[in-house]
């Protein structure tokens, strides 16, 4: 498994880089690593929440957190999160689900990277009920894959042009650690065999360690529109290599 484990610590690293916990790639890295289905969720949420809690407290203390943009899409998010978290799904769907979520998550941040550098003070006002559902179909997603959301919140967010880029990564990266939280606590409530994660622990340790370099990385060297567009095409990478074990 150090293979495995030297993987999430890269994962880490690119994701936390610009905000994000890395969920959807933790899957298919334990997909394609036979690790026991089952745990899946219970793993990657558990590796979000320890990669991205470091970035909402640089963010928080930065002063970049817009409560008014972040809010509407909590309230729809949380009870969907837990919902999704809470209900079965079989592999084989499963597997689909998550090579989709890869693939459109991926082109999304690809398209979008350049807006995280983005100067434009011009930004549009969005409907409160339009954020909630937003919020809502996103955290119904990512409590069923196991995933935070954030990665498909955040480009949205860049698309619709509703905040400075600052706003919209700690906005992303909240997203990620509440969702996680909740789509958790749902997981929980399955028949998951707990003493099973803890044969894993190693993994949670490389995305700690990977999480806080990966935020240096973000706040001291290099540019976030380039952080992006290596974390977009990781993203896509893994789709292309996880498509190939599905369908070929």
């Amino acid at each position: 498994m150090i293979i495995l484990s030297i993987l999430f610590f890269v994962t880490a690293i690119l994701y936390s880089s610009v905000g994000f916990g890395g969920g959807s790639t933790y899957l298919a890295l334990m997909l394609i690593w036979s690790i026991p289905y089952y745990i899946f969720p219970v793993i990657a949420l558990s590796c979000n929440i320890i990669v991205v809690s470091g970035n909402c407290f640089n963010y928080i203390k930065a002063g970049n957190l817009n409560l008014k943009l972040l809010i509407p899409y909590l309230i729809g998010s949380i009870p969907l999160a837990f919902i999704g978290g809470s209900l079965p799904v079989e592999k084989d769907l499963f597997e689909i689900f998550l090579f989709s979520v890869l693939t459109i998550s991926g082109l999304l941040l690809l398209f979008k990277f350049k807006s995280y550098d983005d100067n434009e003070e011009n930004y549009k006002q969005i409907p409160i009920f339009i954020s909630i559902l937003i919020g809502g179909v996103l955290g119904f997603i990512s409590g069923i894959v196991g995933i935070g959301g954030g990665i498909f919140l955040s480009p949205i967010l860049f698309l619709i042009r509703a905040g400075k880029p600052k706003h919209i990564v700690t906005t992303a990266s909240l997203f990620i650690l509440i969702n996680s939280i909740s789509g958790i606590i749902g997981q929980l409530s399955k028949s998951v065999v707990i003493n099973e994660v803890y044969n894993y622990w190693y993994l949670l340790v490389a995305v700690l360690i990977g999480g806080q370099i990966g935020n240096f990385l973000n706040l001291k060297i290099f540019p976030t529109r380039l952080l992006a567009l290596v974390t977009s095409l990781l993203v896509l990478f893994v789709s292309v290599r996880m498509g190939f074990k599905l369908f070929f």
